[in-house]
């Protein structure tokens, strides 16, 4: 088969400008993955890259291989860590409060917020605690307490452009515990106001198994097994587990995943 051939039934195939069924579309693309290796495949994509290039449609070709557009401008991947004991002690406090703002266009980092708390109700962190997450009694002490960290976060959402209405954005976690149970439960505590845009949400959990077809059971460190990914950084680290979280968002929007809101409205 000719370059130009091979090129044109490739073409054909990835710019969806045949309108096949899904059906058929799906047979005609395993029949050219088991008549091209995976290097010949490649080399057609770069000829017909190449091809288009010279005649003005770079920005085209670079569309046709990206990955569908999402439902929100920027998701916020957050992922509280907190004092904890065993037996568990209550009430529990954040002490670690990361968000990445991920731009939903490109599954990017663009901006990152991240400040450690400091408890009130059991200011010494437990040994338990310490072990569990790697936060240490020197990185809590002297540090804002919750209700300035939360108008910390006001402020950075604002600079960010992410309190503009026209502007969509929306929180991710690993669970329902962040913002169902941990800061509307510290906040009740404390007599604190809850932002409305802690009040939906999108649990990564939910997506993954929507995508996947199984529940990832130990949370983070299944959902990268299941998609070949190396586990960035210490488990229980706040902003480590948001690196992971968008990691897992990223790979699954190249698989043509599309995120959707999965809390329930207050």
């Amino acid at each position: 088969v000719s370059d130009a051939s091979g090129c044109s039934m490739i073409a054909l195939l990835h710019t969806g400008a045949a309108k096949f069924p899904p059906n058929l579309l799906s047979r005609s693309r395993q029949a050219v993955s088991l008549l091209f290796p995976a290097g010949v495949l490649e080399g057609f994509r770069s000829i017909l890259s190449r091809k288009l290039a010279s005649h003005g449609f770079g920005a085209s070709m670079a569309a046709m291989s990206s990955f569908p557009p999402q439902r929100y401008h920027y998701f916020l991947v957050l992922d509280f860590e907190a004092t904890c004991d065993k037996p568990q002690i209550h009430p529990q406090e954040i002490i670690e409060f990361p968000i990445l703002k991920l731009n939903g266009r490109t599954m990017e980092i663009e901006s990152t917020f991240h400040m450690y708390v400091q408890p009130v109700v059991h200011p010494q962190l437990t040994p338990f605690c310490t072990e569990l997450t790697g936060i240490i009694q020197g990185m809590v002490d002297g540090q804002p307490s919750l209700q300035q960290v939360l108008e910390r976060v006001d402020e950075w959402m604002a600079k960010e452009g992410l309190l503009d209405p026209s502007v969509k954005s929306i929180f991710v976690t690993c669970g329902d515990w962040d913002l169902k149970v941990m800061l509307p439960g510290q906040c009740q505590y404390l007599g604190l106001p809850v932002a409305d845009y802690f009040k939906q949400w999108i649990n990564l959990k939910k997506a993954y198994s929507f995508a996947m077809g199984s529940w990832p059971k130990n949370g983070l460190l299944d959902m990268n097994k299941g998609l070949n990914l190396q586990h960035i950084g210490r488990p229980h680290s706040g902003i480590d587990d948001c690196k992971n979280i968008a990691n897992i968002m990223k790979t699954l929007a190249h698989r043509g995943f599309i995120f959707k809101q999965t809390s329930k409205p207050f």
